[in-house]
């Protein structure tokens, strides 16, 4: 019995022919784009969230602090922890804050009365640290000010769109609510 090959180029005629695998194809082509937008938009939406809430932390340490008439070791120990709860449910590991008080003379000179930080925070400035980067307009002279920064080192879980980390730092100035400035208390 005898065999009948078929046409060299009749297989591959009613293969570009055939139309029932073309979605598949598509698919396959667009699915790593659009699996690396999807991934990118969370990333991104993330590393906002983490921004907002560290601008919520910097103004809510110093809204606290600008409300009493005296701060301590044992206050802002209180109020750092309560930043550290705003910044749930993200890690708080490389999250630094710092509040202190900034007093203009009648020249306009602004010093540092007090500084406490979080933890280790380069940009936080020491006592009796003269500052020249205090916004024109916001402390007048012979005013004080509460000083509030927080900065937050991101690192996105996916790391497929930003594989680096992000740094985000706010300052927020407040003036003392109850007095003319806030007092640094050891024992409070």
């Amino acid at each position: 019995m005898s065999r009948r090959r078929p046409p060299p180029f009749g297989v591959w005629a009613g293969f570009w022919r055939d139309r029932r695998g073309v979605s598949a194809v598509e698919f396959a082509l667009i699915a790593p784009v659009l699996i690396i937008m999807y991934c990118g938009m969370a990333e991104l939406t993330q590393a906002m969230m983490a921004q907002r809430r560290l601008s919520n932390i910097a103004s809510s340490i110093g809204d606290l602090v600008a409300q009493s008439n005296q701060t301590g070791p044992l206050k802002t120990a209180d109020i750092f922890t309560i930043g550290n709860t705003i910044m749930a449910p993200f890690s708080t590991t490389t999250l630094k804050m710092c509040v202190a008080s900034v007093s203009s003379d009648a020249t306009g000179k602004d010093t540092v009365v007090w500084s406490k930080p979080s933890t280790t925070m380069t940009t936080c400035p020491a006592a009796g640290a003269v500052l020249t980067d205090v916004p024109v307009g916001v402390l007048p002279a012979s005013k004080t000010v509460i000083l509030a920064r927080a900065s937050y080192v991101y690192t996105s879980p996916i790391q497929l769109v930003m594989p680096t980390s992000l740094t985000f730092s706010r300052t927020y100035y407040l003036r003392p609510r109850k007095t003319d400035s806030v007092l640094w208390s050891p024992t409070s």
